[in-house]
Order: C-alpha cells, then sequence, then structure tokens
C-alpha cells in the first residue's frame, strides 16, 4: 500500500502531507495526494498542471487534491479525471476521503500508481507543526481566508513529534506554522507562547542538536525572547526568517503589517551580530513609488540580510490589496524584485567572507553538502558524512556562493 505525496508552497504543506499519507495507509490503496498553494496565481496554475500531468499518467489512480490553491479555486481541478478534491477544513479526516471515492463509484483497491516523480529533496531535518491558521488582515493575504483563524497545538503533542523525529534520527527539528509566531496556548493561569514552547523543547527533549524557526512575524513580541535564547543556548540556530514584505513604513501600513522599519532595525540591533537574517519581500504593492522602494532597499542593505525570497506583488481576488488605487506594473515589479536579490548577493559575500577561519555545527545533508547554522550552503571535503549527521565543521572557504569546509 502506497501513498505518494507532492507539495507546494509552504514547509507546513509538506508536513501535512505526511500526516495526511499517515492517516490514509492502510485504509487506501496507491493514491496520490497533492497538497496545493495559493500564494499567488501562478502557484494555482502550477498546481493544476501538474494534477492534469499526474492523470495522464496514472490512468487508474486515485488522486487527493487538498490544500489552499484546491480550497479557494476548485473548479481548476474539477473537470480532471479521477482527481478527488478535499476542502483544507477537511484534509485531516480520514472519512472524507473514503466518501469521495464511494460517492465517486470509484474502487480504492483498484487504485494503481504508474509514474510517479517527486523532485522533492531527501531532508535530513525534521519540520513539526506548531500551529495553522492566522488572526492577521494583511492586505495581501488570500491564506488567512483559506486557513482560517490560529489555531495552536498542545504541547504535549509537539514534545511527542520531536520524540518521533529523534527516533527517527533526526536530530534537527524546525518548528513551522502558518503563523508561528502567533502560537498561543494556555497553561493554568498563565499564557505558554512560543519562546516557552522553545525553551521547553530544549529542555525536554536534550537529544536534539539544532532547533530552528521557520518564517517569524517581526511583530511579535516574542522574536527578543527568541533572539535571546538563540543567544543562550548554541543548540538554537542563530538565524531568523522574517515575514517582512517591505522595509517601507507606507507600504507596511497599507499591507496593513504590524511593525515598521524602525522595529526591523531594533531586531538587528537587539541580535548584537550573533543572529543573521533573511525575509520575504514583496515588490510592486500597490501604491510602491521608486522613492518608497528606495525605502526597502536600504533596510535591506542595512539590516545585512543574508538571504530573501523576494517576488512581484500578485493581485488575489478577494483581498483589498487587489482593489487598491496605483497599482505597480509588473515588469516594474520583477525589475525590484533583481534589485533586492543583488543587494542581499553582496551582503551574502560579505558575511560569508567574514565566517572565514570559524569552526561551526553543520547539518550534514546529500553528497558532503550542509547547512550552516545561518542556513547557508557548506561542501565539506574529505570522506563522506552520512546524512543527518551533526558535526562541526571549519570554514575554510567560498567558492560559488558556498562556503567549503573541513570536518573537525
Amino acid at each position: 500500500m502506497t501513498i505518494k505525496t507532492l507539495s507546494f508552497g509552504c514547509r507546513l504543506n509538506a508536513v501535512e502531507c505526511e500526516k495526511i499519507s499517515a492517516m490514509l495507509s492502510g485504509v487506501i490503496d496507491d493514491a496520490i495526494l497533492v497538497n496545493t498553494c495559493s500564494v499567488t496565481a501562478e502557484a494555482e496554475r502550477q498546481c493544476a498542471q501538474t494534477v492534469r500531468k499526474l492523470s495522464r499518467e496514472n490512468p487508474n489512480a486515485a488522486i487527493f487534491v487538498t490544500g489552499c490553491g484546491a480550497t479557494r479555486n476548485p473548479k481548476l481541478f474539477a473537470g480532471i479525471s479521477r482527481a478527488f478534491v478535499i476542502d483544507n477544513a477537511d484534509k485531516m479526516k480520514l472519512p472524507v476521503y473514503v466518501a469521495a471515492l464511494k460517492n465517486a463509484g470509484f474502487d480504492p483497491k483498484s487504485s494503481q500508481i504508474d509514474t510517479f516523480k517527486s523532485n522533492e529533496a531527501r531532508l535530513s531535518k525534521k519540520f513539526i507543526r506548531v500551529q495553522n491558521g492566522c488572526n492577521h488582515d494583511c492586505t495581501y493575504c488570500i491564506t488567512r481566508f483559506l486557513r482560517g483563524p490560529n489555531i495552536s497545538y498542545p504541547y504535549d503533542d509537539i514534545l511527542s513529534d520531536a520524540r518521533v523525529a529523534i527516533s527517527g534520527g533526526f536530530y534537527e527539528i524546525v518548528l513551522t506554522g502558518v503563523d508561528t509566531a502567533s502560537y498561543m496556548r494556555r497553561d493554568g493561569g498563565r499564557l505558554f507562547m512560543l519562546g516557552d514552547l522553545c525553551a521547553g523543547l530544549l529542555h525536554d527533549v536534550p537529544e536534539m542538536q539544532h532547533l530552528r524557526l521557520s518564517s517569524i512575524d517581526p511583530a511579535s513580541p516574542e522574536v527578543p525572547k527568541i533572539i535571546d535564547l538563540m543567544k543562550k543556548d548554541p543548540r538554537f540556530m542563530p538565524h531568523l526568517h522574517l515575514s517582512m514584505q517591505s522595509g517601507s513604513n507606507p507600504i507596511l501600513h497599507a499591507m496593513r503589517r504590524r511593525h515598521n522599519a524602525d522595529k526591523l532595525r531594533e531586531l538587528v540591533r537587539l541580535s548584537g551580530g550573533v543572529v543573521s537574517f533573511s525575509a520575504d519581500i514583496i515588490c510592486g504593492f500597490p501604491g510602491e513609488t521608486e522613492e518608497l522602494f528606495n525605502e526597502t532597499a536600504e533596510v535591506v542593505r542595512e539590516m545585512g540580510l543574508i538571504n530573501v525570497h523576494a517576488f512581484p506583488f500578485s493581485p488575489r481576488p478577494g483581498t483589498v490589496a487587489a482593489e487598491l488605487p496605483n497599482q505597480v506594473n509588473h515588469a516594474v515589479s520583477k525589475k525590484r524584485v533583481k534589485i533586492i536579490y543583488d543587494i542581499v548577493a553582496q551582503n551574502r559575500t560579505k558575511f560569508m567572507q567574514s565566517q572565514i577561519g570559524k569552526t561551526v555545527s553543520v547539518l550534514v545533508e546529500e553528497n558532503n553538502t550542509g547547512r550552516t547554522p545561518d542556513d547557508l550552503d557548506i561542501k565539506i571535503a574529505g570522506a563522506p558524512i552520512p546524512n543527518k549527521t551533526i558535526c562541526d565543521v571549519k570554514i575554510t572557504g567560498v567558492e560559488n556562493e558556498m562556503f567549503t569546509g573541513l570536518r573537525v
């Protein structure tokens, strides 16, 4: 019995694929699960294209299509043979999958996968879901409508997932969610927040050698606590990926973001050079003049971001931003994306040169490549090292935008 999975978009989708696959196994044979993304129109198009291809190549396989793309635009997949659309609200409910096959007269025992190729890399780290959904109202975001309000999962469940990961040979754990920084549970009479969660795992899972966070909202009051914890515990990898989106105050206000440029600078100051930063940036948001874009570019330079996910603004129907005046030409947005990437490349080169000669704790992935604490690639010379190994490596140089190093 085989459940093949393919996820698009955020790491949360990949984590959910694992959980859904485990849920379906033993009940439904040989099915394909596609967890879709709706962050941009292009993302939805790619998801639909992939599902159509899978349907052609597997004329006898059941294909379950779930996630944000399928929830927002189910018509994209409705005409695809043997594609069963599962709404986000039902994706963790086994009876919904069984009923979908039954209602279509499809015998799950006859499902057969002929061809399935996945380009997803075999990860040496384990992603653990800590929350889902979002309570904020950013004007550009469609995901909050599709994922629903914030749900923070119990600490005991997260702790159990972490221990299972360790028993499976994963010693680097990454906490992820739609709005990870909003994690909040009540523990008796007090609030249990993201900083408490991280401190708890570091204490309760001593075998865990590396802890990381996925994207985090810079406005959260938990971020300074996280930075302080990173300074105190060397197992907490000193790198933060911020859902920054812009460095211009007027644009951040139009986006209904809860931080400003000074907050971003303050986080860098608090880091004291110990924590490095990367970020998401939207270029060409409605009303972004050349002057306002330059404000973002300057903040990116000041912060010394060493990596970035920059992309042109994509208006999503049903969001406030899609109806705002002064929409920016897409070609202009793409040029701004390139400028941001060029600035970050300069930042990264300067940063990497400053790291030569240091010894760092590296998670080894495939072919003796690995990830440094700052989440940058490193190639380790010498004898082969098994995947998932965490070892000390001395950085000896930089080649083709990748560190080189020797195991010590």
